[in-house]
């Protein structure tokens, strides 16, 4: 493996050295995000009307402070509004629980799951603002 390192600047200003093992975690982490089904899944688990900021669309919300947009489903929701099987459900939200981009609470018998945190949100939402973006 290569040993270079790339310095990046991020929009706050800050510097942070980024070596090629965290650049191959940036891959996996963007190529896990990719796969139309967990975008389907994240977005289902998003829910603009609840949101509490000004701006009331995803696609010009990326950093929500409230996050109450952010809302718990059981599998079988999200197995409805994605029209998807159970199974790939299921399988594509362990992917997502694995990759820090979901989590679970337990509550009896029954298993929520939400977005991880507000950055996930940001993620979703820079996309759809790059692809809204006048070429």
């Amino acid at each position: 493996m290569n040993n270079h390192s790339y310095n990046y600047i991020a929009h706050g200003g800050y510097s942070m050295v980024l070596n090629e093992e965290l650049i191959i975690k940036m891959g996996d982490m963007l190529r896990i995000a990719s796969d139309p089904t967990r975008i389907k899944i994240m977005l289902c688990l998003l829910d603009e009307g609840k949101c509490e900021c000004n701006c009331r669309a995803l696609g010009e919300c990326s950093k929500c402070e409230c996050l109450s947009c952010m809302i718990e489903k059981k599998v079988n929701d999200i197995v409805l509004e994605t029209n998807c099987s159970q199974s790939l459900i299921s399988h594509q939200l362990k992917t997502l629980k694995d990759a820090d981009f979901v989590r679970t609470r337990k509550e009896g018998t029954s298993v929520y799951y939400s977005l991880k945190d507000g950055h996930v949100k940001e993620l979703l939402s820079m996309v759809i603002n790059h692809i809204k973006e006048e070429k």
